[in-house]
């Protein structure tokens, strides 16, 4: 009985907003679901940005061999991301300001091999944390 009320009561819950959103993430392996976008392909040891939704359009390719740590790397003028995948072995911040800024929306993932086929906003920037 107790199983049948746990649902309700979770539905319930208040939200935890102030804790990073991870809910777009994957790191679980490809669903054969026809709903499930098709996982992009990004190397190891690589951040791959997507211009469009589901890994769609020509990814961008960034390495920890040609990146600063720490450091606020900008998208090129105009250019913008909507899905991403994280693969340097470190976390990575995506911003929606192209200064890094904090006062837009901003979102760390992990570098396990994070896959995010949606970003809740444009990516215009992003910096790899040394750990």
């Amino acid at each position: 009985m107790a199983l049948i009320a746990l649902p309700a009561l979770l539905a319930g819950a208040p939200s935890t907003s102030a804790a990073p959103s991870t809910a777009a993430a994957s790191t679980a392996a490809p669903s054969t679901a026809a709903s499930s976008p098709k996982l992009g392909p990004c190397g190891a040891g690589q951040l791959c940005l997507w211009p469009k939704a589901d890994f769609r359009g020509r990814a961008s390719m960034h390495e920890l061999a040609d990146t600063d740590i720490e450091s606020c790397v900008p998208l090129p003028a105009g250019a913008v991301a909507q899905a991403l995948a994280n693969r340097t072995g470190r976390p990575v911040t995506t911003y929606q300001s192209a200064e890094c800024a904090e006062t837009g929306q901003f979102e760390t993932y992990p570098g396990t091999g994070t896959w995010v086929p949606q970003s809740p906003y444009q990516v215009r920037a992003f910096k790899i944390w040394e750990r």
